[in-house]
């Protein structure tokens, strides 16, 4: 074991605002930018319009006002819907009036939907729709006097209208009574329930207070400057802590303006349309605006010479300080994101070091981030100083994290501690227990090293940890960077399968990249077995590039993507769980078939 390593805590480099709830974020945003735009919306007929901060802060306040004078104090009440202004102005409008925001993920079934209303002691339930629909038929399985609040227009008895809710929070504010404009919040107490999907299937209540978010926000733009000139495309499920604190917080306390994507088949036009500087995305989405890119530019004559070429070219403008040579030479690019983009935030799951790379070198700069849901969440960055391509960067200023009980390559779990740490876990001090520990410490359940930059790297979860018959640990996530950059492999998930004499088999499940083999077959259509042949022959390559006891000895090729979070992280055992499933099936048909 080698001793842990023990750094300062950083600095920001910008000045911070002191915001310790959201109504100081609003109230400091509304007098800073009134006029200026927080939103740009697309109407019924694809026209666009700005609604102001001043509007914005006033549309908050209006429902909050609504909900104390029906009584709401202190009270669960949830949310559940595609991203919207309305979504947003729900949440802030629940938490300033004093009461606590379940935000519900809208690609659940609406069975567990039922599940976290009940578990989150909701009463009322503001959302889209088809939820609302939904859900108030079975409004008999949920307390008496629960309420609906439809963000559309809804002829229903007994769901309320949330532009009507809105405007009678108005109307009370103008007969004098500003009920919101009274409210104390303590900026120690839940605000915030969130139910992470998480890998594992396994779903908690965790449990944030607006100082633990606030303190993550406006540390995170202590060392990266968000402008009010900025602008960004939401992409992203708002209800996770990710978007809401990066894509969300982060742009309203900078004064700058949000755009809300209509889908992922409509990205391109959106970006074309609105013209983000900045775009907050998971590593699959990038990694799969790289693919195109590189296609495009190697269907070229020459492109690959051109692009190698600009390459160097780029990151000699860097050395002197600049990136107008790589905006310049990739305008093409650029132009691709709506020809204002400079900056790309991500986050939640690893991203190909390449495919940052590429970025940088076109002008458009990658910043890679770590945290969980618990943390509220960003832990560690890189930064408008720190730009490093296999790196989540260095902790945020006010964050303490260490590697606890390091290995002697230097890998252990990590550990963090800080403001933003979750309260707990709701109603269950015994999960609550088994990550916090006495002194503050949050056990993350993540592995990596810190390097003497204080610069941390992600090996892996400790769960997924494969550990062989001599003792030997092999981390799953450093075998799949191999496999996910051949060609031929779209998608990869690496596990340890037991087998005889206590050994442990290091298995793979594979999505191909099927367009790519058609291409190198120069097939339209694939056969089995070409597929898997291609698919061989790509593990063979990897192994190659292992030591022997991390080398590939099985593996399953998948004809769907795999099962995922809505952040677009694999989960493992449920995949796992299908795969055993489909083979226990399979066996059984074969059985039935001998017979």
């Amino acid at each position: 074991m080698t001793r842990e390593k023990i750094f300062p805590i950083n600095e920001p480099f910008y000045e911070i605002p002191h915001i310790t709830t959201f109504k100081e974020m609003i109230d400091r945003s509304e007098k800073l930018y009134s006029s200026r735009p927080a939103y740009r919306l697309r109407n019924k007929d694809g026209v666009y319009y700005e609604v102001t901060y001043k509007k914005f802060r006033h549309d908050i306040y209006y429902l909050g006002n609504s909900l104390i004078n029906d009584g709401y104090s202190r009270a669960h009440i949830a949310v559940v819907g595609a991203s919207s202004y309305k979504w947003e102005v729900t949440y802030l409008g629940v938490a300033c009036s004093n009461n606590v925001i379940v935000p519900i993920d809208k690609e659940l079934m609406i069975d567990n939907m039922m599940d976290i209303l009940k578990d989150s002691d909701s009463v009322m339930l503001f959302g889209d729709k088809k939820y609302i629909t939904a859900i108030e038929k079975r409004k008999d399985e949920l307390p008496e006097g629960f309420k609906f609040c439809c963000f559309d227009n809804i002829e229903a008895e007994g769901v309320l209208k949330f532009d009507d809710y809105v405007q009678a929070g108005r109307n009370i504010y103008h007969d004098g009574n500003k009920n919101l404009y009274g409210v104390t919040v303590d900026k120690d107490a839940i605000s915030a329930i969130l139910f992470t999907s998480g890998t594992t299937g396994v779903s908690k209540g965790v449990c944030l207070s607006q100082y633990n978010i606030c303190f993550d926000v406006t540390s995170v733009l202590g060392v990266v400057k968000v402008n009010p000139e900025d602008s960004c495309l939401s992409v992203l499920p708002i209800h996770h802590t990710y978007e809401c604190t990066v894509g969300f917080f982060a742009f309203i306390t900078s004064g700058a303006c949000i755009s809300f994507c209509r889908g992922l088949r409509y990205i391109v036009q959106d970006m074309a349309e609105v013209k983000p500087t900045i775009f907050v995305a998971v590593p699959l989405m990038i990694e799969k605006f790289h693919a195109r890119i590189m296609k495009k530019i190697k269907a070229k004559n020459a492109g690959r010479v051109v692009f190698k070429v600009g390459k160097y070219a780029s990151r000699a403008g860097r050395l002197l300080g600049t990136n107008k040579v790589g905006r310049s030479l990739f305008n093409e690019v650029i132009q691709t994101f709506g020809g204002r983009l400079r900056l790309i935030v991500t986050g939640a799951s690893a991203v190909d070091p390449r495919v940052v790379e590429d970025f940088i070198t076109m002008g458009v700069d990658i910043y890679i981030g770590y945290g969980l849901t618990e943390t509220s969440p960003l832990l560690s960055c890189t930064n408008d100083k720190l730009m490093l391509t296999n790196s989540v960067g260095t902790p945020i200023p006010g964050v303490e994290m260490k590697i606890h009980n390091p290995d002697d390559l230097g890998v252990g779990e990590i550990w963090a501690r800080g403001p933003m740490v979750m309260k707990g876990y709701y109603k269950n001090p015994e999960a609550t227990a088994q990550v916090l520990t006495p002194d503050g410490w949050f056990r993350t359940g993540d592995l990596g090293v810190v390097d003497e930059n204080n610069c941390y790297r992600i090996t892996g979860r400790c769960k997924n940890v494969i550990v062989t018959k001599n003792g030997k640990n092999i981390f799953p996530e450093e075998v799949e960077l191999y496999l996910n950059n051949n060609p031929f492999i779209e998608e990869s998930m690496v596990y340890g399968e037991e087998s005889g004499n206590d050994e442990t088999t290091v298995s793979a499940q594979i999505y191909p990249n099927y367009e790519m083999i058609k291409e190198n077959l120069k097939r339209q259509e694939l056969t089995q077995e070409e597929i898997r042949n291609s698919i061989a022959e790509a593990i063979k390559e990897v192994n190659q590039k292992l030591p022997n006891y991390k080398k590939i000895m099985k593996f399953d090729v998948r004809e769907n993507e795999f099962i995922k979070t809505t952040t677009k992280k694999i989960k493992r055992q449920a995949n796992i769980d299908e795969q055993k499933a489909a083979k226990e099936a399979e066996a059984q048909e074969n059985t039935e078939t001998k017979e």
